[in-house]
């Protein structure tokens, strides 16, 4: 999860010309709303070629087409936000309903609580986790099932970030140092007590945001920092991602990736690095996985395969659901973390002041990394251990996941038997210094 993938931005023809960058996101737009009637087409049909009263419907002939029209829909639609699908949980072995709300808001993102309704209070408190989801193209839902891991044994909120193409440019613009400030807010209105969780991309602006509150004697300091695949020092063991984006630098991608959110966007004329070319490098970086997934997908449809159809919707539905980022926020974030290596080099800043992490004391700190992470290479994040420096040696724990790539640090089966209960041992024992002993010695 990458900031954009950066390998899969197509070149333009001239460099940092805004009068070549800024159509682009119009022809977008005037190519979806073309293939609008023969997308209408292709659904009746579809339609028609399902219908169980159509004698073609139980024919190959009637089976391949309506296969073939459901792949051009899926093919060609603009994917929305997806729902969250969290309705209850199971918590000590009783089923509950979950309500998903908003507790705090501002215009780039909203702080969701998931409220569990008991019907007779907890014996005792479970950890409030504040799990900041990575704003690099994906919506937050990409974290479903990290959220449902943790929903019964934690109080858990999370990050819901804006599409920047929905936010009206009266709002103003939204930064690296906005985001950081974001995550202070949270951590206030969540009033202390609290745990927070990265999950890659996040780390550093979580890290700042942690050192700039123990700088402060904030009271509202989280109890506990848990880092997951993130970014903090990507010279260490550098990803053909991290290459890329030393090799181009930052000027590379302001003018070859930024554009205009063009009309009827609540956010027309907002400069951002839109969905559509992300989705266009997370794609051409793996083609043909993606071709063939696909193809898979026909042959399923007309074999009448419904498992196998519903799980190639369910993941494609989230994978293809994009959302644009600021434009200052990207070029910052690259800047920042990928080109000039800020934090671990000591020359990261907030509103003018040094982010400095030697000032986190009283913050338990769990880094999570994954053995074959081939995004945020192994002791990219474990980095975070030596800028941490005063945190004492028994409220500090790392720990590698055997045999799982970068998505499998939040997400899969090993994610929830093996990690999760680990990152739960570490945030209840977080104020329990023995404890945390034995833990860090593991």
């Amino acid at each position: 999860m990458p900031i954009g993938e950066f390998g899969g931005a197509p070149p333009l023809a001239a460099e940092g010309s805004p009068v070549l960058t800024t159509p682009m996101y119009w022809m977008y737009e005037m190519a979806q709303a073309s293939l609008n009637p023969a997308r209408a087409v292709t659904d009746a049909t579809r339609l028609l070629f399902q219908n169980p009263l159509n004698p073609w419907a139980r024919t190959e002939v009637g089976k391949s087409v309506a296969a073939a029209c459901e792949l051009f829909e899926r093919t060609t639609r603009r994917y929305g936000k997806p729902e969250w699908g969290l309705d209850d949980t199971e918590v000590n072995g009783i089923r509950v309903p979950v309500e998903i709300r908003s507790v705090w808001e501002k215009p780039f993102c909203r702080l969701l609580y998931f409220d569990r309704k008991f019907t007779r209070p907890l014996r005792s408190p479970q950890p409030r986790v504040l799990i900041v989801a990575p704003m690099s193209g994906h919506y937050a839902t990409l974290l479903r099932g990290t959220v449902e891991a943790f929903l019964p044994a934690h109080e858990v909120y999370i990050t819901d970030w804006a599409d920047a193409r929905m936010v009206p440019l009266s709002e103003g613009r939204f930064d690296l140092d906005d985001y950081i400030d974001y995550v202070i807010e949270m951590l206030h209105v969540l009033g202390g007590n609290t745990h927070v969780m990265a999950v890659c991309q996040p780390s550093v602006p979580v890290v700042a945001a942690v050192s700039i509150m123990e700088a402060r004697r904030d009271p509202f300091v989280p109890t506990s920092m848990t880092l997951m695949g993130g970014p903090i020092d990507t010279r260490r063991n550098p990803t053909s991602v991290n290459n890329l984006a030393q090799e181009r630098g930052i000027d590379w991608f302001r003018n070859h990736v930024i554009t205009k959110v063009p009309f009827p966007h609540p956010g027309m004329m907002r400069d951002v690095y839109p969905g559509f070319l992300q989705l266009n490098g997370f794609i051409s970086m793996n083609l043909d996985r993606h071709m063939n997934a696909h193809k898979q997908l026909f042959a399923n449809l007309v074999k009448g395969d419904g498992d196998l159809v519903d799980k190639h919707r369910e993941f494609y539905d989230e994978y293809l659901a994009v959302m644009d980022l600021s434009a200052e926020y990207y070029l910052q974030t690259v800047d920042t973390v990928f080109v000039k290596h800020a934090l671990p080099k000591g020359e990261m800043t907030h509103r003018g002041t040094r982010v400095d992490p030697s000032k986190v004391t009283r913050v338990a700190l769990m880094t999570v990394e994954g053995e074959n992470d081939d995004i945020s290479g192994l002791g990219q994040t474990e980095a975070t251990h030596t800028l941490c420096s005063k945190i004492p040696d028994h409220r500090r724990v790392h720990y590698v996941q055997k045999g799982v790539g970068h998505y499998g640090v939040f997400n899969g089966s090993r994610f929830k038997s093996e990690i999760v209960p680990r990152i739960h041992d570490f945030m209840v024992s977080a104020a329990n210094p023995s404890s945390l002993q034995a833990l860090a010695a593991e």
